[in-house]
């Protein structure tokens, strides 16, 4: 019989400190501060709780500058969906927003992940067009796809050969290339 008392205690000793560590009410509402700092976008990885809610970055171009948007989609894209949107180039509210696209004409024959890097394979040549708008056609491929999570650089073939890619400086990169390549030419928003 000793248990049982024993037993009881403990229950109670247990509600009374649990009871103690509750959340504290207010008589009245009061207003909520947001955190500081810009509100992150919902990762392209992330499962949808609601239709549209996935943002998914592609970067277009206004002026000279490469400028990074979000669409709000329904699915998870995979790289080679989200290059083909992409390559689709802005819709009616981008285009309305300014923006455009360099890769007019752009041709991917493959698009190869393994780990976090992605390889390119490209069909047709970026370099036709001028040199600053080759610049700005590989620095939104790039910015595109590094902008996903699970990528962290990006490589150009061409008949299974890496090539040279300008980055902002102007200097050819065989890569593995990243945003931080054409930092200089992202628009800050």
């Amino acid at each position: 019989m000793k248990t049982v008392p024993a037993v009881l205690m403990i229950t109670v000793l247990t509600l009374a400190l649990t009871g103690a560590c509750g959340i504290p009410t207010d008589g009245e509402p009061r207003s909520v501060q947001a955190p500081p700092g810009q509100y992150p976008f919902r990762s392209p990885t992330a499962a949808a709780a609601e239709p549209g809610t996935i943002a998914e970055p592609l970067c277009f171009v206004r002026g000279d500058e490469l400028v990074r948007t979000f669409r709000h989609i329904n699915d998870a894209p995979t790289v080679y969906t989200q290059v083909a949107h992409l390559l689709a180039g802005p819709n009616d509210t981008e285009r309305a927003a300014g923006l455009t696209t360099t890769l007019t004409g752009t041709t991917i024959a493959s698009i190869q992940l393994t780990g976090t890097q992605v390889t390119v394979e490209l069909a047709t040549a970026v370099e036709d067009a001028s040199r600053s708008d080759e610049v700005l056609a590989y620095g939104q491929l790039v910015c595109t796809i590094t902008a996903r999570p699970d990528v962290t650089g990006v490589t150009f073939t061409r008949d299974g050969q890496r090539i040279g890619i300008p980055r902002a400086d102007g200097s050819l990169s065989q890569g593995p290339l990243t945003a931080a390549d054409y930092q200089p030419l992202i628009a800050i928003d």
